[in-house]
């Protein structure tokens, strides 16, 4: 098994792993992976890694708990989450004359290597790849830890790719060799806009060899994914050799004590108001890490990337980073009267093709209003958690643009959940109080069309996917504070917005706006957080020494 390569699993997952009985485990604080395929021998019983899983969980502590496994213990049926078959290739079958043929016709043309470098052409790449499709988000992840299994000497992970003329990254394969009879393809990615016919096809074939010439009996080639990847696989030989499961779910959380609950409120109400709310505010400070320093021709600039909702503020650091900073570029205006602009555009009422109450069955409506409005009712009252501010779900999916729609929803979920910051608003009024140059990359309309341009049924599956929602959130935060752009992504490639066609057309305006000014230095750009996966690359391409701000950076900025 794939999964059963230690070193790739702990490293991709930042988890520790430990053996229990037959079977691998991996943890990190409140969370439990749990790998249902034995380490050794004939495949297991459902029983024997029900009692293995049973005593990882209690040893672990952990609470959110996932399994893989080709099938799971009668008791955890109902939190099936996701069936699949892992593919197969037989090492010992000939290449297929076709494919032969176009690896033989198509290579001279590229200049394929092997390697271990993750280079900013991977990461404009890996850039264009995510925000063009739409991966589950535990292949997402896998995305975003390539550039660290690369520096990690534990791990026997490397890259094909296939580079054009122009020395451009057109296609890329990522392969871990680490076990003794199978070398396994974990991702790749192809370019569509340095496109190459068949680069893909020609390292496909390229790791063939590879694998041939270390001795190795099959090409693991993991999961079927979706239908396109499963036929790319198929067609290459690959077939369905065992079946995989996945289960997902949360251990009861264990029960506090009446006396500690009614101490705490005694507490916290003895507090004034104000000084409750200003504690409160401190606590909320953190570092601002979604941020790179940009050095050309010895001026330094900055660009950051921005949340409209978040659970924190950074309030403290753009302070601090603005005593160096003389213009702002935002993305668009953020004053109350741009703002609500765009609000009026959004509550026109939608075509009837558009209107997501007739898209969604009455089931789907239920559990949404459900995900976004919380517990309601006479027992959620009296316990206090029910939402003050309640948002009218039927509303908004009736009497509003599909893109306004599931904006407004989203967000009062977050609201609910303890979200009432917002990066980009905080740090436009801080930069206002302050006294700096602020500039907006976009008009109003710009970016109205923009949000026009959201495909209604991106918006759809959103909303029907909201019970994924609390999960999104916390990849969102965990990934966000950590300043982890990949790990971002990952987190993100579901919501509407952040299709191919928007994110690219944008980038290459904000770029051409906002570089006068970063080569004047003292400049800061923040944009939405996904538009640093290809503005990265753009602004070294045009000369600029693009560094990410590390942990202590805010601790050692001068005054």
């Amino acid at each position: 098994m794939p999964e059963h390569s230690v070193s790739l699993m702990a490293r991709a997952s930042n988890g520790r792993a430990f053996r229990e009985g037959n079977y691998l485990f991996l943890a990190d604080r409140d969370w439990l992976l749990g790998i249902g395929f034995p380490l050794e021998g004939a495949p297991g019983s459902e029983e024997e890694f029900d009692a293995a899983l049973k005593s990882a969980i209690s040893r672990s502590g952990a609470r959110d708990i996932r399994v893989a496994a080709p099938s799971l213990p009668k008791g955890l049926a109902g939190h099936t989450t996701k069936r699949d078959e892992y593919y197969l290739l037989d090492l010992a079958k000939p290449v297929p004359k076709r494919l032969a043929s176009i690896a033989t016709t198509y290579g001279p043309s590229l200049r394929v290597e092997k390697a271990r470098v993750f280079t900013p052409a991977h990461r404009r790449l890996w850039g264009e790849f995510l925000t063009r499709n739409t991966l589950p988000a535990n292949v997402q992840a896998l995305y975003t830890k390539v550039e660290e299994l690369f520096n990690a000497p534990d791990c026997e992970v490397f890259a094909l790719n296939a580079w054009t003329e122009e020395n451009r990254l057109a296609a890329c394969l990522v392969v871990d060799t680490f076990m003794p009879g199978f070398d396994t393809y974990l991702l790749g990615a192809h370019s569509k806009e340095f496109y190459a016919p068949h680069a893909s096809d020609v390292l496909f074939a390229r790791m063939i060899e590879e694998a041939r010439n270390a001795g190795k009996s099959y090409l693991h080639l993991g999961l079927g994914v979706n239908q396109g990847i499963a036929r790319f696989k198929c067609k290459w030989g690959g077939f369905a050799a065992f079946p995989y499961v996945e289960g997902q779910w949360q251990e009861a959380k264990k029960s506090v004590s009446v006396n500690v609950i009614l101490h705490s409120l005694e507490a916290s109400m003895d507090l004034d108001m104000d000084e409750r709310e200003r504690r409160e505010h401190d606590y909320a400070q953190r570092p601002f890490r979604m941020l790179w320093k940009l050095e050309k021709n010895g001026r330094t600039s900055w660009i950051g990337g921005t949340s409209h909702f978040f659970s924190k503020s950074f309030e403290q650091s753009f302070k601090k980073l603005y005593r160096h900073i003389d213009t702002v570029l935002f993305e668009g205006h953020l004053d109350d009267a741009s703002l609500e602009k765009v609000s009026l555009a959004g509550k026109t009422p939608p075509e009837p093709s558009e209107c997501l109450y007739n898209l969604l069955t009455e089931e789907e409506r239920h559990n949404l209003e459900r995900i976004v409005r919380g517990p309601e009712g006479f027992w959620a009252r009296l316990l206090n958690i029910e939402a003050p501010n309640k948002a009218d779900v039927g509303w908004y999916l009736r009497r509003t643009r599909h893109w306004y729609a599931f904006f407004a929803l989203w967000c009062a979920y977050l609201e609910r959940s303890g979200w009432k910051y917002s990066v980009d608003l905080e740090a436009w009024r801080i930069a206002q109080a302050e006294g700096k140059r602020i500039l907006a990359m976009e008009d109003i309309e710009e970016q109205i069309d923009a949000l026009r341009a959201v495909p209604v049924q991106r918006a759809v599956n959103f909303l029907k996917d909201c019970n994924n929602w609390p999960k999104y959130r916390k990849a969102n935060e965990k990934a966000y504070l950590a300043g982890d752009l990949l790990g971002l992504s990952g987190t993100t490639t579901e919501f509407p917005t952040r299709t191919g066609h928007i994110i690219g057309k944008r980038d290459q305006r904000f770029r051409e706006r906002m570089l006068p000014y970063l080569e004047a230095g003292n400049a800061l750009a923040l944009v939405g957080s996904a538009h640093l996966l290809n503005l990265r690359s753009m602004l070294e391409e045009d000369g600029f020494a693009v560094t990410a701000c590390n942990r202590g950076f805010f601790s050692k900025i001068k005054a």
